[in-house]
């Protein structure tokens, strides 16, 4: 890993999780001298759940689990980092499904029960011999950490990343651990960006995937680095059932709530933490819209701010240049009415009524500014909508980065 972000959060202390076992080893996808391959076992009656990239050139590896989703059932995760399998043909597709036949004749499943995910270079076939080495070593390997896995899922990140949380399901309190890799290429639209949620609590699956498409909505898909969606993104979550709870299967059963907002919970800190690691980053961006005409287009407007190079390189520069945020909002194209915006730095109202605040100090705009967590307020004063998109700076650090990415 490069430097690590000034936005970088410790890892946290994430528990084990009954009925998931992780191991990781080093497949050498690239030249270097770490883990690179994950790979997890679920116990009998694990259930799934995922989004995945809507992006028109998913990889192998995003087709195969979501062909393998809708049967609900899982038994093993494979994630390789440094080679994304993406754009590779029938030879990206060999890989996949050498994967998954090696596991599940390694742990007695079907090749179906065994999910992958691939992050790095697009373009360049996975290795086979590489993928079957590395799953070999790794079925051999002692049980690792959750930040070993997260270190081994990373590709530009600068800092391991998870999140943890707990809910209590008709008297048995369940806990959700989570853990993501991401930097740049982000702009997820579902949801390059993994993340893999864990849980011991027992969901059914089809209420899973409603839970997680809800948790998705508010948290991965609003966020942005750079407008990008990669051809790899995808989140998936496992209910291995250890916990003993009566499985959760609709919101009227005991706990169901407690659990959609421990999920969302988990799914929100991870989200950031992709944003706080952004390449390059040196500030978090939080845009809060209100006042739109529906909340659809309240998100829409937040990422075409946050998804904004001017808007990112003044915030950069510490420069309180709010007609770019004028601009960002004009260009999004849903409604608004120039007469009824509102724009506010931090606590501070810099425009009101399509004008600029008579006489408005600059001073705490400045101040804030300055900080390392930023935020933005819009009012659009035409409806109920809103929303609220996280994105960071953009620096020099991004461009450094991603101009010699395949050195």
């Amino acid at each position: 890993m490069s430097s690590i972000s000034p936005l970088a959060s410790p890892f946290p202390a994430l528990p084990k999780i009954g009925g998931a076992t992780v191991h990781v080893a080093r497949a050498r996808y690239k030249n270097w001298d770490r883990c690179d391959l994950t790979f997890v076992a679920l116990a009998e009656g694990t259930a799934v759940a995922g989004v995945t990239t809507r992006s028109k050139c998913p990889s192998p590896e995003v087709e195969w689990c979501r062909s393998a989703l809708p049967l609900g059932r899982a038994r093993a995760l494979v994630v390789n980092a440094g080679n994304s399998n993406a754009f590779t043909g029938n030879r990206g597709r060999a890989a996949v499904e050498a994967i998954t036949a090696r596991v599940a004749g390694a742990i007695g499943c079907q090749p179906s029960d065994v999910f992958v995910a691939s992050t790095g270079v697009i373009g360049v076939p996975l290795p086979i011999d590489k993928a079957e080495a590395g799953i070999d070593a790794a079925l051999a390997a002692p049980e690792a950490s959750w930040e070993d896995a997260a270190s081994a899922i990373a590709t530009t990140d600068t800092f391991p990343k998870g999140a943890v949380t707990r809910a209590v399901i008709g008297g048995k309190t369940v806990s959700l651990a989570g853990i993501i890799k991401g930097s740049g290429m982000i702009a997820p639209d579902m949801a390059t960006m993994l993340g893999f949620i864990f849980t011991d609590a027992a969901v059914d699956p089809a209420f899973l995937q409603t839970m997680l498409d809800n948790a998705n909505r508010a948290s991965f898909s609003c966020i942005t680095v750079d407008g990008d969606t990669s051809t790899s993104d995808t989140v998936l979550a496992f209910a291995t059932g250890a916990a003993g709870n009566a499985p959760l299967a609709a919101f009227e059963d005991e706990g169901a709530d407690a659990f959609q907002a421990a999920l969302s919970d988990l799914c929100m800190q991870l989200a950031h933490l992709v944003v706080r690691d952004g390449e390059g980053a040196s500030k978090f961006i939080a845009i809060d819209v209100e006042g739109a005409e529906s909340d659809e287009s309240a998100r829409i407007i937040g990422l075409s701010i946050a998804n904004s190079p001017l808007v990112k390189t003044a915030i950069a520069g510490e420069d309180a240049n709010w007609g770019r945020v004028v601009m960002a909002v004009g260009k999004a194209g849903e409604p608004a009415e120039r007469d009824r915006l509102a724009i506010r730095f931090g606590e501070t109202q810099v425009a009101r009524g399509g004008l600029a605040v008579e006489g408005y100090d600059e001073a705490p705009v400045a101040a804030h500014l300055k900080g390392q967590d930023i935020e933005i307020g819009v009012d659009l004063g035409i409806g109920e909508g809103r929303a609220t998109v996280w994105t960071c700076d953009l620096t020099h650090g991004y461009i450094s980065i991603n101009a010699d990415y395949r050195s």
